[in-house]
């Protein structure tokens, strides 16, 4: 199968007197970070597949401003915030699908108050959506049925926005046996990367709470691990390389599962 995707532009979109019935947030890390990108695509093929209209915003994405409120910086966020919101705002943006639950919660959550009010779902409601609605048709492919996997809830998905069953959805029509963790739901764990820390080096202490966390993980015998963030994904897969478990264990994202099962990671 061709590699080969589309990517369209708000400003190109609009250009050609089109406006997109999505615009798909990338988020810096889905933009930046080497293995990240590889969720991005997978998205990306998934939106091609089912002839989504989209866009995105491209070199006139920035930052929401999420990592400079959690660090204390209150004024780079709001002037973060009221950039986006003003390029937003400029094509009449409606609705907003983002695979990172912090972009998620601070569009969805913070940018009313400035003047920023969208619909804002997480790529794992809109693929459930989906899902419901007939346009995605799993059949159990990408070697993933019946294989056992546990689902990591991020911290601004689950507690913070009460996000729980859709992931779990995504997976149950994956026919995978989902094994869940002792702490999960509003009971889960947190990554250890949140709240700013992603940028920092932990605190001293006799353990950091993603070996705590993916300890947890890899006691449910799954061989698989599901995220649904990009901090998750990257604390959760530096405990599995702790535990030298990388070439028996895999951290996927939900959208990555769905694009394996479709046939278009290739």
């Amino acid at each position: 199968m061709s590699t080969t995707f589309q990517i369209p532009t708000m400003a190109e979109k609009t250009a050609a007197g089109d406006q997109p019935e999505i615009l798909f947030w990338v988020g810096c890390a889905g933009s930046f970070d080497e293995r990240y990108k590889a969720v991005t695509i997978a998205f990306v093929k998934i939106l091609n597949k089912l002839e989504i209209n989209f866009a995105v915003l491209g070199e006139e994405e920035t930052c929401t401003g999420d990592p400079a409120r959690r660090a204390g910086n209150e004024f780079l966020f709001q002037m973060q915030a009221m950039s986006n919101i003003q390029v937003l705002n400029g094509y009449q943006v409606k609705k907003i699908v983002t695979a990172c639950p912090h972009c998620f919660n601070t569009l969805k959550n913070e940018y009313p108050e400035l003047g920023g009010n969208y619909e804002v779902l997480h790529h794992s409601q809109f693929l459930q959506q989906l899902i419901h609605a007939g346009q995605v048709v799993l059949k159990g492919g990408g070697g993933f049925k019946g294989k056992k996997i546990t689902f990591h809830d991020s911290c601004f998905l689950g507690r913070a926005n009460n996000v729980y069953e859709a992931p779990r959805e995504i997976i149950e029509a994956l026919d995978m046996e989902l094994v869940e963790m002792k702490r999960c739901r509003s009971k889960g764990l947190c990554c250890g990367a949140g709240g700013a820390q992603m940028f920092k080096e932990p605190e001293a202490g006799k353990k950091d709470i993603n070996i705590e966390r993916t300890e947890e993980a890899l006691a449910t015998g799954a061989k698989t691990i599901a995220v649904g963030c990009p901090f998750c994904l990257t604390m959760i897969s530096d405990g599995v390389k702790n535990k030298e478990k990388e070439n028996e264990v895999k951290v996927l994202d939900l959208a990555e599962l769905i694009a394996n099962d479709l046939g278009l990671n290739s």
